[in-house]
């Protein structure tokens, strides 16, 4: 009997790499390719990661932005890499962090968002949340991102889809769909890019 070709198969040979390139987790290929192809990051840049663990969209924030720039890493989870100096990692849910302790490195020219639900089994009611924690990361950029800042977040397609677009559309000049090749092919996952705050 054939055996059926993994959808997870490309995946292991990415957290493989991602491991021996000093990252915690293959979602360092998702940032990077983002990066690539919106130009988002440089030396220099105030930025806010939430929903940062186990840490490898921190370390490569870290990395571009160098010690010229700042990264505010906040996650009720640990880390599974320190960050270098300046870089700060503020350890607690996002929702219930005291807004003083960002407000020091305010405004952020770059917010990020790789937050995503606990899954349920049930595709819409983990779209439906999914949305959820996007347009609630979104409510930092309100809060904490410059004029002319961008927005990164992550969510998963479908019926809600919409909802999260316009409240983009609002906040922000354009807007970009990216779904990275790192993506696994079973996944509805995608990142929504907002530019240049108004």
């Amino acid at each position: 009997m054939p055996s059926r070709k993994s959808p997870y198969k490309g995946s292991d040979v990415l957290t493989q790499q991602a491991k021996k390139g000093g990252y915690p987790a293959r979602s360092v290929f998702k940032l990077e390719e983002i990066d690539r192809r919106a130009r988002l990051l440089r030396p220099g840049l105030h930025v806010l990661d939430l929903g940062a663990a186990p840490g490898s969209w921190s370390i490569y924030v870290a990395q571009k932005i160098t010690s010229k720039g700042m990264l505010v890493a906040v996650d009720s989870r640990p880390l599974k890499i320190t960050l270098p100096s300046p870089h700060l990692f503020i350890p607690g849910n996002v929702f219930e962090l005291s807004r003083e302790l960002l407000l020091p490195f305010a405004p952020y020219d770059l917010v990020l968002s790789d937050m995503a639900p606990s899954t349920t089994g049930s595709h819409l009611a983990d779209q439906a949340r999914s949305v959820e924690l996007f347009l609630q990361a979104l409510l930092f950029s309100d809060e904490f991102l410059r004029v002319g800042g961008s927005f990164v977040g992550k969510l998963l397609m479908g019926g809600d889809f919409p909802q999260a677009r316009t409240a983009i559309r609002e906040r922000f000049e354009h807007e970009k769909i990216f779904r990275p090749e790192g993506t696994r092919r079973v996944s509805s996952e995608i990142f929504l890019v907002g530019f240049k705050r108004r």
